[in-house]
């Protein structure tokens, strides 16, 4: 898969930042991610030869099999509206350095969220069944998200911070002494690590659903949900 990246954020983040992000991300998925998903994919940010704002790239520009809007607070317009206008059907994801300002991460650990889990489920429609999180008897669907339930650790790739994220094992019964995430914290299938949060669907209800165990996992969650076009905003939508 290669990833187009559009950055949107009218300067807000640099194009030199951005394709130092994207070259830490872009080792992130070959020698972190795909050796555990075999699931490969490139990033790269286009539109640098335009002479018109990088907000107004056209389709000519946008090479790739997937779309990662780069936005902010300051941005005009909105992605979801311009994805539309040009690049309906393309899978896309958004990344909203305003997140990052209210999370407390840096700008590189939503990239790097929102870029892994594009390329687990480009539609963000998959899921895993697997049990309830507060009630272990029950059976819901898991989203097929890569980072939700570890969203709170990074680690780095020279200086850029990154999203952990977690393994196969993760969406399988327990196998002892298995990792399931790629820090290798402790983190049982289907659990939630601290100031974290999983999606799923629940048959019972018919209706999307969030688990947290803290406070800080379900502000997180709360934070991305409110701004529109993210993942889990679709997956709610949909």
């Amino acid at each position: 898969m290669i990833i187009s990246v559009i950055n949107q954020t009218n300067g807000e983040i640099s194009d030199p930042d951005l394709l130092a992000a994207i070259r830490a991300i872009n080792q992130q998925i070959e020698y972190d991610f795909v050796p555990y998903w075999n699931m490969p994919a490139t990033l790269r940010l286009e539109g640098t030869l335009l002479k018109q704002p990088r907000a107004n790239a056209s389709a000519a520009v946008m090479r790739g099999d997937a779309v990662l809007y780069v936005s902010s607070a300051t941005a005009k317009g909105d992605p979801e509206g311009f994805h539309d206008r040009n690049f309906r059907g393309i899978p896309y994801g958004v990344v909203y350095s305003e997140i990052s300002e209210q999370t407390g991460d840096p700008w590189s650990v939503t990239f790097s969220h929102e870029a892994l889990e594009l390329i687990a489920d480009p539609q963000a429609n998959n899921y895993v069944m697997g049990p309830a999180p507060h009630d272990r008897r029950k059976k819901v669907f898991f989203w097929f998200e890569m980072c939700d339930a570890v969203s709170s650790q990074t680690y780095k790739i020279g200086d850029i911070a990154l999203q952990n994220f977690v393994l196969p094992a993760y969406f399988e019964p327990p196998v002892p002494g298995a990792r399931t995430n790629f820090l290798g914290t402790e983190l049982e299938p289907f659990g939630i690590a601290s100031e974290s949060y999983v999606g799923y669907y629940d048959p019972a209800k018919q209706s999307q659903e969030t688990a947290h165990v803290d406070v800080k996992g379900k502000a997180r969650h709360e934070i991305r949900k409110k701004l529109g076009h993210t993942r889990s905003h679709r997956r709610h939508e949909g």
